[in-house]
């Protein structure tokens, strides 16, 4: 007798099947992997931030998230081909400081990833050779930037700040140190919560939506850089959406740099869905 999961149970089988619970970010940067979705029956879109994402996929609340890859567990099967990354300048990643690097003593950081969080200790402690004060504030700059030396600021609000102070792009300074892109954020879930039929709508939807950059940057409604012209030229210069072996090879690095400094328990080993 097969042993049935509790997303096989929910979703069903055949005509019955329930529509995926996909959880994502309200930012600029998501709007081309959905973009293909439109009013499609076999997905339902739930948005949070990065962070609750993640929360809200380990309890079960939604099957499949796009979720920070620090948030990646053994038992989870990443969608190919489809992620959040950069190859250089990835512009909403930054951490924003008024003093020179080598004097910040106290960070606030903007939670809603955890990834952009473990990057930036792992850039600072290969920067400084120290670890400065971290402290959890909203992410609104102004704020940060009074109570602290330094402020990480991801998505969207990161975008939209035009304040002429420093910034170190968190994209830009991996790969300078690394040679490998970065990713921030994948597509995740249990084994059975989506099939190879879904895990090609996806795909698809992706493909439609780099299609659609125009499209998507005149008509987005967030916050993103606060112009078309700079929406879409973020999409296309600035985002990688690929996951390839380039892409796996730097989320390895990241994990195994993450480990060395005792921010994550162990290095996971990665799985696919459609693979073993």
């Amino acid at each position: 007798m097969t042993t049935l999961t509790a997303t096989e149970r929910r979703r069903g089988t055949g005509a019955a099947r329930a529509p995926v619970r996909l959880g994502v970010v309200p930012y600029l940067n998501v709007a081309p992997i959905v973009h293909g979705l439109g009013e499609s029956e076999r997905f339902r879109i739930e948005t949070d931030v990065p962070s609750r994402i993640a929360e809200r996929l380990h309890a079960g609340e939604i099957d499949l998230g796009m979720i920070p890859s620090i948030e990646y567990v053994p038992g989870y099967a990443i969608v190919p081909g489809i992620a959040i990354g950069s190859r250089g300048p990835v512009r909403s990643v930054v951490l924003f400081h008024r003093v020179p690097l080598s004097d910040v003593r106290r960070v606030a950081v903007d939670t809603s990833s955890r990834t952009s969080v473990v990057l930036l200790r792992i850039l600072l402690r290969e920067r400084l050779g120290r670890d400065p004060e971290y402290v959890p504030m909203a992410p609104r700059v102004p704020e940060m930037l009074a109570a602290a030396d330094a402020a990480l600021v991801i998505g969207d609000p990161a975008l939209g700040f035009d304040d002429d102070c420093d910034r170190l792009d968190l994209g830009e300074e991996w790969t300078s140190r690394t040679g490998h892109p970065f990713v921030f954020a994948f597509w995740a879930g249990r084994p059975a919560s989506v099939t190879p039929e879904e895990v090609a709508l996806l795909q698809g939807s992706l493909r439609q939506g780099l299609a659609a950059i125009g499209t998507i940057a005149a008509s987005y409604r967030g916050r993103g850089t606060g112009s078309v012209a700079g929406n879409e030229e973020y999409l296309r210069s600035n985002v990688a959406y690929g996951l390839g072996d380039a892409e796996v090879r730097g989320l390895r690095e990241f994990y195994r740099r993450a480990h060395a400094l005792g921010l994550i328990s162990g290095v996971p080993e990665l799985r696919f869905h459609g693979h073993s």
